[in-house]
């Protein structure tokens, strides 16, 4: 199972990027998580899609809720993460990560850097 991610970069305090990561299956959660260097990795936001939730389930974790949101597109088992206002702090190697069938598989990560 291969996950694709895009839409790091580099940009510049107060900047925008989207990241896009698909998977080949359906999945009912996926999540986006960061690791700066010498830092351990961390959650950045998650949608969990329940049989029995009656939608969404969506987790923006506090550092970066008001700038980040994440949004899914169930046809395309793609997940986004919509990242605004950012700071020097968000500079990290971004992973995607979708459970399917129980498993937990990761992207290969896409680098952002504010500077």
């Amino acid at each position: 199972v291969q996950l694709v991610e895009s839409g790091g970069g580099s940009v510049q305090p107060g900047g925008s990027l989207r990241l896009s990561c698909r998977a080949p299956v359906a999945t009912y959660c996926m999540a986006w998580f960061r690791q700066a260097p010498r830092k351990e990795r961390e959650g950045v936001a998650a949608i969990y899609t329940g049989r029995y939730t009656g939608g969404d389930i969506t987790y923006v974790a506090d550092s970066v809720k008001g700038r980040f949101t994440t949004s899914k597109d169930n046809a395309k088992n793609s997940l986004y993460l919509q990242m605004n206002s950012l700071k020097p702090e968000d500079t990290a190697m971004y992973y995607c990560a979708a459970a399917i069938r129980g498993v937990w598989y990761w992207g290969q990560g896409t680098q952002v850097t504010v500077s």
